[in-house]
């Protein structure tokens, strides 16, 4: 018997500090705690399989990440979430076992909320509002090719600003497939300097979409 399945897991609070290389270690070393029935690799050095739909990027919570391993032999899946649970840090949490129904190249888009904290919530608002209506917005994007100027401001026209408590917050669906993809950092650099010192952001992965903006599952 070789079974995949998909885990979904949140990564919040203090992990979002853990670089992808580590979380793959993290979760390497729970499975390993758990005892879970997995495959391993094969050859001289046989490690558990496990992969990544989309890499979230350092400093990003995730709302709902997934990873995909494989069972050799069957297990309940509550069980197997509780297991996982006890070997992993606080701030990363197992919430849901299913079987693959989509691959992780079919994934085109992501959802994001970025918060931004400090400062006047109401002088914020204004100052991304007016920066959404400019002409262009242009920022320096790595690429294979090398650094490029690239406007980036038509992927957040349509982005929502709701001003929330001592905060604000705006919600966005960016490119994240492997045609092209869009950091939401890239649209914090460029703002940075019109938002004031004491403004601070942070960025929360919702969920991943495909072309036609289903949900990744």
């Amino acid at each position: 018997m070789r079974k995949e399945i998909r885990i979904w897991f949140s990564k919040k609070g203090a992990s979002r500090f853990i670089s992808h290389l580590n979380l793959n270690r993290c979760m390497s070393r729970a499975i390993h705690r758990a005892k879970l029935p997995v495959w391993y690799t094969e050859g001289y050095n046989p490690h558990v399989f496990l992969s990544f739909a989309a890499p979230l990027s350092l400093g990003f919570e995730g709302e709902r990440e997934s990873m995909d391993i494989r069972l050799i032999e069957e297990m309940p899946y509550d069980l197997l979430l509780e297991r996982l649970n006890a070997g992993l840090p606080p701030d990363i949490r197992a919430y849901e076992v299913t079987e693959p129904v989509m691959k992780p190249g079919e994934i085109a888009f992501a959802e994001y909320h970025i918060v931004f904290s400090g400062g006047d919530p109401e002088g914020t608002s204004e100052a991304l509002w007016r920066i959404l209506h400019n002409d262009a917005l242009i920022v320096e994007k790595k690429t294979k090719k090398g650094a490029q100027q690239v406007d980036i401001l038509p992927y957040f026209k349509n982005a929502g600003i709701l001003v929330l408590g001592g905060g604000v917050m705006m919600d966005v669906t960016l490119p994240a497939g492997s045609e092209g993809s869009v950091n939401p950092s890239l649209f914090l650099e460029a703002v940075e300097p019109h938002l004031g010192a004491s403004v601070l952001a942070k960025v929360q992965r919702l969920r991943l979409l495909d072309r036609e903006k289903r949900e990744f599952r």
